[in-house]
């Protein structure tokens, strides 16, 4: 295996290199990111409605992933058809520098929409009032906007002299360097920049995570309730009632699901090389194999963002419901209809009325 420093200015890659996987993924990206696209053009094409703020951000999220996957894809394919890596192309640091911009920008914007996407759930679901009140649909392209542009600006810095770009093994990918080495002023700035790109990620862990389990126990609370006012009813159509739960209360579960799967895999890929960075920071001697992998990992949040979205919706989960209705008896779902506590019906009515306009938002 090749190391940090005989990887930064190679000129070839090994005759053995095998393009399937950065293939695979690639196809992935562009064919999940198109579909999501054409599942929100036809949605909004059928409701004859503008677009709702999670449905501009979820856009915006497909056409940053689609552009980044179109853009990084082509040469590295280009580097493993003529066995070049990325500076042995251009004969300098040129490519491999724009390389690493597009690569990070593509990277951090992506991971900023998810974070703004994680707050405007936050605010739809565990705070109804507030968001009817104050959040409108330009508040989403302002964001998009400022996401944009905060990121561009924040990326161009190692070409002002604060951070730098590097090769990583095996040629065909630049990125941030992230490894320490003595030196001077140069590689101080260069050490934080790499330290501020790790903290800046690890923020957004956090804050996705947070807001994202803050929906899933709101959501989890709210069905509860539900359950709770069909049991308080004790009639002779009460088990009729219980057996209907899955009809009743799919608005909900279909949006915990979709919550708790983007935020599992989410955390999954973006962990990997927020450590990198902060390991290579502390270390004098980096990990390209390891680097490589984290890379991949954090490529393949882009990749599986669009599939998640196309397999949770709606309309999938009425056929997967179908099936566990065929499955399982409907006496099965009895014992979930007690519960210790009910929420005001004042309340769980107005705050009922508009999640409701929030989930039925969502394309189908």
């Amino acid at each position: 295996m090749l190391s940090n420093q005989s990887c930064e200015n190679i000129t070839s890659i090994e005759a053995n290199g095998n393009p399937g996987t950065s293939t695979v993924m690639f196809i992935a990206g562009v064919v999940g990111n198109l579909i999501a696209l054409a599942i929100l053009g036809v949605h909004q094409k059928d409701r004859r409605t503008k677009s709702s703020v999670f449905c501009i951000l979820v856009t915006g999220l497909a056409l940053t992933d689609l552009l980044g996957t179109c853009l990084l894809s082509p040469p590295v394919f280009i580097c493993y058809a003529y066995r070049t890596s990325l500076v042995g192309l251009t004969g300098d640091q040129r490519l491999c520098g724009l390389f690493a911009f597009a690569m990070t920008f593509f990277i951090l914007a992506s991971m900023l929409i998810l974070c703004a996407m994680a707050v405007e759930r936050c605010l739809a679901i565990s705070h109804p009032y507030f968001y009817s009140k104050h959040v409108r649909r330009s508040f989403a392209k302002i964001v998009l906007l400022l996401i944009y542009l905060f990121t561009f600006v924040f990326c161009l810095m190692p070409f002002f002299g604060y951070g730098r770009h590097k090769q990583y093994c095996p040629g065909t990918w630049c990125f941030i360097k992230m490894e320490v080495e003595e030196g001077d002023d140069e590689e101080r700035r260069s050490l934080a920049f790499s330290l501020s790109y790790a903290v800046l990620m690890a923020l957004l862990i956090a804050i996705v995570f947070m807001c994202n389990g803050s929906v899933i126990v709101s959501l989890c609370r709210m069905h509860r309730s539900q359950l709770t006012r069909r049991g308080s009813v004790v009639s002779a159509g009460r088990k009729r009632r219980l057996s209907t739960w899955f009809g009743q209360g799919e608005e909900e579960m279909d949006h915990l699901l979709l919550l708790a799967s983007m935020t599992l895999i989410f955390v999954i890929c973006s962990l990997p090389l927020t450590i990198c960075g902060f390991e290579n920071a502390i270390s004098p001697v980096g990990n390209d194999q390891r680097n490589l992998t984290a890379f991949r990992f954090s490529a393949f949040n882009p990749i599986l963002d669009p599939w998640i979205f196309i397999i949770f919706r709606k309309a999938v989960f009425h056929h997967i419901r179908a099936l566990f209705r065929c499955c399982f008896p409907r006496e099965a779902v009895k014992t979930t209809a007690q519960s210790s506590q009910e929420l005001k019906a004042e309340d769980i009515k107005h705050s009922s009325s508009i999640q409701s306009k929030i989930y039925h938002s969502l394309p189908q």
